[in-house]
This record gives structure tokens, C-alpha cells and sequence, in this order.
């Protein structure tokens, strides 16, 4: 594959193809047999290394179903605990049951991802 190919992003087919593969995989698996974590574990920790090797953003939605800490996929009521806190700041809790890490995400009505903002999309 040329170079402008790269240039139009369509040099990493086969990796995104292999990381929706196995984010898939593993959501399945968890999905099939809870009790057994491991191989779940392994998916995510082989999407995790497949997408740095290719050095590959990862969509804001995958990335917050993932523990950060454990490699666990987060599956409220399976995996994790998910609550909603509205004093002050309002904010959902995603607690991972497998070790303990809390995530928060903010749901104000300003609230904007990055990948959500125009600037993401101009080139540069």
C-alpha cells in the first residue's frame, strides 16, 4: 500500500478490523460465561496492544467500557456497578467489581468530548 493511502487513513484497515474483532470477542465471552473472566482479560489486553503497536485511537465509548486498572470489560450488573450523582457537578460512577476503580463522567449540558468538537474534524 502507498503512502497515500496512509495519508487517507485507510493504511490501518486490518487493525481496526482486529481490534473490533476482539472488543466484540471479549463482550461476548462475558456476556456467555461471567464466572470466567480470564478470557475476557486477555481479549482487551491484546486490543490494548494491538491499537498501541499501530498507534490507534481508540472511541471514547470503547475506552470507558474498559477498567484501565484490571483490563476488564465493563458490563453494568456483570462487571461493574453504575450510579448516577447529581449534587453539584452532575456526574455517572462506573465502579469496576473485579479491583475496585472508580470512573467519572461528567454529563453537563456544556459537556463536550473532544472527538464531539469541530476542531477534532479540521485538518491541521
Amino acid at each position: 500500500m502507498g503512502k497515500s493511502a496512509k495519508q487517507k487513513g485507510l493504511g490501518n484497515k486490518e487493525a481496526y478490523q482486529r481490534i473490533n474483532y476482539l472488543y466484540q470477542a471479549a463482550h461476548l465471552c462475558l456476556q456467555q460465561s461471567p464466572s470466567n473472566p480470564e478470557m475476557c482479560r486477555f481479549y482487551i489486553n491484546t486490543m490494548r496492544s494491538v491499537a498501541e503497536k499501530h498507534v490507534i485511537r481508540m472511541h471514547p465509548e470503547i475506552k470507558r467500557s474498559i477498567c484501565k486498572k484490571c483490563c476488564m470489560l465493563l458490563l453494568p450488573g456483570i462487571t461493574s456497578i453504575s450510579r448516577n450523582k447529581k449534587k453539584g457537578e452532575r456526574y455517572t460512577v462506573v465502579s469496576c467489581l473485579e479491583c475496585g476503580s472508580v470512573k467519572r463522567f461528567p454529563w453537563g449540558k456544556n459537556y463536550q468530548l473532544w472527538v464531539e468538537k469541530p476542531a477534532a474534524w479540521q485538518p491541521s
